[in-house]
């Protein structure tokens, strides 16, 4: 398998992040189908709509997202250097 850049690692964590926290609501809201056969088809239908709904607001806001982490943090170097 082809591996990714590092350089574009914010966006692929972005991806499987929105993958994963999609799966779980989907499934979080596919609790009334559960114990019936509809409960797959209803959480996986839910979770590739969500998922690809989500995508592009994740990676088109990731880089926004770091430079607003990174303005609200501080390196721990830094604060021993007394910056």
């Amino acid at each position: 398998m082809p591996r990714i850049p590092r350089k574009y690692g914010y966006l692929v964590f972005g991806v499987i992040q929105s993958g994963l926290t999609s799966a779980i609501a989907a499934g979080v809201a596919s609790v009334p189908f559960l114990g019936t056969f509809a409960f797959i088809a209803n959480w996986l239908d839910s979770w590739l709509i969500a998922w690809m709904t989500t995508i592009p607001i994740v990676v088109l806001a990731a880089p926004a997202i770091r430079r607003l982490v990174l303005a609200l943090t501080i390196d721990s170097s830094d604060r021993r250097n007394g910056i």
